[in-house]
């Protein structure tokens, strides 16, 4: 099952510890807090008000994971240290710049929180408490949308860690080099039968190459190098995902045989670079039940990836993009990255071994 941030509190720790991030988010979310003792506090009422859900929502929550929250900086506050807020958030009150509407809610939310209410203590937030409450939050939809925030805030983040260039980020996955080796052995069985099985034609690599993309993901190479700003030394395959070798390999293996079939029932007359793109057609729509699952998996993961990882919008694919994933997060940019050197290093063996299939 894929992880989530509402059922996964090992990811919202491991985020919320995260304190480069978190203050990314403060900056980019425009929920302002009360600067207090060094951190930013949020009253309940607050809190409630901006996820747009009831104030006994966020107690269901407080409840049930307390320790979590405590953990996160929400604390019961009393005595001077409760007097001291109640003034803080008051003159904050009077400082802040927020329009006629908001004043009337916010003081609202004051007096009743901070003035009227005579009780001993007061359970105030703080901003890593706030967000672990969008975190936990599934009937909100401002939860839902500070979550993905949360998501691609995070993701910058840690791709600035790396040195900002995302270009390769696909290589930084385990499965990259596998998948790289097993496309290459199969680029060659393709290469191979074009060679003998069609006429010669300078056009043949590329032309058969492309349908082979526009068929997965709907782009020829030309387009595909515009949107990620290759040049034209740079290998268009260096950049894919894992998912997308493996398919476009399990393509040029399909289609190298099915040319060798028409080839041998044409009596073994070389066939016509015409022909051969009429072929492929054919070749498609054979396959078309077998590979549309794949298909569809792979346009999701390019385009959901590029725009997340790389700020890459595949335009023919944009129907596709859903949030990423933390597993992808994890794989592309957490412990489980790693540069494509390390990766040849730990899989000497493996590299051989495909090399010389």
């Amino acid at each position: 099952m894929a992880r989530d941030l509402t059922t996964s509190p090992v990811d919202r720790k491991k985020i919320l510890e995260d304190n480069d991030a978190i203050k990314a988010v403060y900056d980019n979310l425009g929920f302002e807090g009360v600067r207090f003792e060094g951190r930013f506090r949020f009253t309940k009422g607050q809190v409630a008000r901006f996820y747009e859900v009831d104030v006994r929502t966020i107690e269901r929550l407080l409840e049930n994971h307390s320790q979590e929250m405590q953990n996160n900086g929400y604390e019961l506050f009393k005595g001077a240290r409760l007097r001291g807020l109640r003034l803080a958030f008051l003159q904050h009150l009077e400082q802040s710049h927020v329009s006629d509407i908001d004043v009337g809610d916010i003081s609202q939310i004051y007096e009743n929180e901070l003035v009227a209410n005579k009780a001993p203590s007061l359970g105030i937030f703080t901003f890593k408490s706030v967000l672990n409450i969008g975190m936990l939050l599934t009937g909100s939809q401002r939860a839902k949308q500070v979550r993905s925030a949360i998501l691609n805030i995070v993701i910058d983040v840690m791709n600035k860690r790396l040195g900002g260039s995302t270009k390769y980020i696909n290589q930084r996955e385990e499965e990259f080099l596998p998948s790289a080796l097993r496309e290459f052995n199969y680029r060659k069985v393709f290469t191979d039968a074009l060679d003998k099985y069609i006429q010669a034609n300078k056009f043949k690599y590329a032309q058969l190459t492309d349908k082979i993309y526009r068929s997965i993901f709907r782009e020829q190479s030309k387009e595909y190098r515009k949107i990620l700003c290759l040049n034209a030394k740079e290998s268009v395959r260096a950049t894919m995902y894992s998912e997308v070798l493996d398919l476009i390999a399990s393509y040029e293996n399909g289609f190298a045989d099915f040319l060798k079939k028409k080839f041998e029932q044409n009596e073994s007359n070389p066939i016509r670079l015409s022909e051969a793109n009429l072929l492929f057609h054919e070749f498609e729509q054979l396959t078309e039940q077998l590979y549309e699952p794949l298909k569809e998996k792979a346009r999701v993961l390019m385009a959901t990836r590029d725009m997340a990882f790389r700020d890459a919008l595949h335009e023919k694919l944009k129907d596709y993009i859903d949030t990423v994933s933390l597993d992808d997060i994890d794989k592309f940019l957490g412990e489980k990255s790693k540069a494509l050197e390390e990766r040849i290093v730990e899989n000497k063996e493996i590299f051989i071994r495909l090399k010389d299939r």
